[in-house]
């Protein structure tokens, strides 16, 4: 079976869909407006308690949240190297190698190399045309016709090439790092020290320490959504919050 371009374009955009139905607004909602620097403090602090609550009340919930984001992200290395199948089968087993060839083509001398592109997508055939002649009969004419599309068509499938190989290495580089802030805590410790320097430094141990990988993720994301000042003012009661809860249940376990 093979698959048109649109089928191909498709495919591309499978993970961001599939996200978007399991994500279910759930930042957007989150967010309230509160990335708009100009807000009446009543509204603000509204906002800035529902928030609270969320957080406080959905703590240790977020887990399968996350991870659906990093599967999507997942998918779409498996969706690149599937294309890139797909298309070497296309070109009858071409493909996977074009780009290495056509970088060889270019280093190797003139008189030995033979252009991979052209060997692809000719520029040039032989083409046969019938038409009738003075007799009335149909006669047959062979011709050399020239392929213009092909000679774009060599240029958008170089680049596709490459494009192709970049976005499969990102996506490899991506899916190490989210498997090292899923195992390390210090790295998401560091991370969110990093992103956010206007946050406590203690809240950040307090939060990041006592709770899981999907709640740090969520906090991550948005932060970068609302107006720092808000998140801030957000993260730093959340933190006493959780600090409370914990050093209460170390006195009651104690006892």
């Amino acid at each position: 079976m093979k698959l048109d371009v649109n089928e191909l374009a498709v495919l591309f955009y499978a993970p961001r869909w599939l996200w978007k139905i399991w994500e279910g607004g759930k930042l957007q909602a989150l967010k309230m407006d509160l990335d708009i620097a100009i807000i009446s403090d009543g509204d603000k602090k509204q906002k800035e308690k529902m928030m609270l609550e969320y957080l406080e009340n959905n703590l240790y919930y977020h887990n399968l949240w996350a991870f659906k984001y990093i599967f999507c992200e997942f998918l779409a290395l498996v969706n690149v190297i599937g294309q890139m199948f797909l298309m070497d089968r296309f070109f009858d087993g071409e493909f996977l190698t074009y780009g290495i060839k056509v970088v060889e083509f270019m280093q190797s001398d003139q008189e030995d190399r033979v252009d991979p592109m052209i060997y692809i997508f000719p520029r040039m055939t032989k083409c046969t045309f019938f038409k009738y002649g003075l007799s009335g009969e149909v006669e047959r004419h062979d011709s050399i016709c020239i392929l213009p599309l092909n000679i774009v068509n060599e240029k958008i499938y170089i680049f596709l090439w490459f494009w192709c190989i970049i976005l499969g290495c990102l996506t490899v580089l991506l899916l190490a790092y989210r498997i090292a802030t899923i195992v390390s805590y210090r790295l998401r410790c560091a991370l969110f020290k990093m992103h956010y320097r206007n946050v406590n430094g203690d809240d950040i141990d307090t939060i990041v320490g006592n709770t899981r990988f999907g709640d740090w993720y969520l906090l991550y994301m948005i932060g970068i959504n609302i107006d720092a000042g808000v998140f801030r003012e957000v993260f730093h009661e959340l933190a006493q919050k959780i600090g409370y809860d914990t050093s209460e249940k170390s006195r009651l376990n104690a006892v």
